[in-house]
This record gives C-alpha cells, sequence and structure tokens, in this order.
C-alpha cells in the first residue's frame, strides 16, 4: 500500500509547536510582536516557508494576528483564547462585568481556604508591579499587570478548570479593562486592591469573595446604574477606578 502524503510536514508540526511555546509560557506576551520571519529562521534553523506556514497556522487558530506593514503579534494564549475573544469581542459590558465578578469572586473565596506561601509570596509580587505599572502612567502596561494579578488570585484557588476557563477568557477581559483605563489615569481613579489580598492571606473567605464581586461593578459604575456613594476602600471615594 503506498503511503499516502502527510497534511503537514513533522517540521513544520515541530515550528507550530516551538511558537505555540513561546506563547503559551507568557515568554510572548498577548499584545507583543514576535521576532521577524528572518529572525526566526535564524532561530529555528528552518526555511522561511517552514516558519511562515507555521505562523500562518497560528494565525489561523488565533494566536496571532498577522499586521502588513507592522508584524505579526500575539492575541491569544491559547487555541480557545482566540475563539473566545472573537466570540466575546462585542458582548454586552454588562455580561463581561457579571461574568469577571463571579468568576473572581469564587476564586477568591477558594484562595482564602486554599493558598500556600508561595501562592502568597506571587500575588505581593504581581500587587506590587501593578502599582508599579499605574504610576509609569502608561495603560497597555497597566492592563498587562493588572490582569496579571487578577489570574494568580484565580490561580491560588487551586481549581485548575477555574483558571483554564480564567486565563482562556484573559483577552476578554484585557479588553473590558482598556476600555475603562482609556478614559484616563489619575491618583483618583486607582483601585486599591490591598484588602482582597490582605483577606486572602488572613483566610477570610467571605470578605476576599465580596472584594473581588465588586470590582467589575465598581470600574463602569455609569453603565451599571445609579452613581455609587463614597467608597471608604479608596481616596477619592467617588470617582471611577480601574481593575
Amino acid at each position: 500500500m503506498p503511503l499516502s502524503h502527510p497534511r503537514r510536514s513533522a517540521l513544520s508540526e515541530q515550528v507550530i509547536a516551538a511558537l505555540r511555546a513561546q506563547i503559551t509560557s507568557g515568554e510572548w506576551p498577548v499584545g507583543a510582536r514576535i521576532p521577524t520571519e528572518p529572525e526566526l529562521v535564524e532561530q529555528l534553523g528552518v526555511a522561511r516557508n517552514t516558519v511562515r506556514e507555521a505562523v500562518r497556522a497560528l494565525a489561523h487558530n488565533g494566536l496571532l494576528d498577522i499586521r502588513q506593514g507592522s508584524g505579526t503579534y500575539v492575541v491569544a494564549t491559547s487555541e480557545l483564547a482566540g475563539v473566545m475573544h472573537r466570540r466575546f469581542a462585542d458582548a454586552d459590558p454588562r455580561h463581561i462585568a457579571e461574568l469577571r465578578s463571579t468568576l473572581e469572586s469564587a476564586a477568591a473565596r477558594l484562595a482564602a481556604e486554599r493558598r500556600t506561601e508561595k501562592d502568597l509570596k506571587q500575588i505581593d509580587i504581581l500587587l506590587l508591579r501593578r502599582e508599579e505599572a499605574w504610576e509609569s502612567g502608561e495603560a497597555e502596561a497597566f492592563v498587562a499587570a493588572d490582569a496579571t494579578f487578577h489570574l494568580a488570585v484565580v490561580a491560588a484557588s487551586h481549581n485548575d478548570v477555574m483558571t483554564a476557563m480564567y486565563a482562556d477568557l484573559g483577552e476578554v477581559l484585557r479588553d473590558w479593562l482598556r476600555g475603562d483605563v482609556g478614559g484616563g489615569m489619575s491618583p483618583k481613579t486607582h483601585m486599591d486592591h490591598g484588602r482582597l489580598v490582605d483577606a486572602i492571606r488572613a483566610g477570610d473567605a467571605a470578605t476576599a469573595a465580596e472584594e473581588a464581586a465588586a470590582y467589575p461593578f465598581v470600574c463602569r459604575p455609569g453603565l451599571f446604574g445609579p452613581p455609587r456613594v463614597a467608597d471608604p476602600h479608596r481616596a477619592g471615594g467617588t470617582t471611577e477606578p480601574f481593575g
């Protein structure tokens, strides 16, 4: 029986796997421009056509976005994340807020009950990076830092399914946050997450859940009902904070 031609060469599959690993590991984060085609050819030691085929395959699966004249950018961390991003790009902001509130509240409750010292150390580091990103005034840097912090809180729940689902929704949630940060960054619009971290550290599941549940709705009070009353958790009281 004659052998049939493979649908894609084994070498091309290896290159796809190598590029995907760079994305899923965070080496190439969402929003980053990947190396140019000649650079990838040199790094991987394969033909230009093989690299091009691999990049196109990952673009087709929703992980990469090929922008003519600009480069190729990471837009999702997995095939499912790419699907999620396309599926919910135009979703009602209230529905995104309700989803965030539900997932993050449940995860924070579990994190308060299950967190390890390693989890707490990681959360502390990422909270500091979030504050530094805010101080920098760079909106995209803050969006990335805030999203990474919240993912670490979800990961501290030690619920692998919840963590994977939240990660796959990551770019949907980042787009949602970009809509808030686009309104401006100032001390009066800063949202402090210290109470959430303190509650997780203290094992106070109820407070952790309450704090996490409220954040998405405080971010966009104008969309979700009447103006909120002064918030004792942050300076400025009645302004619109982020994250």
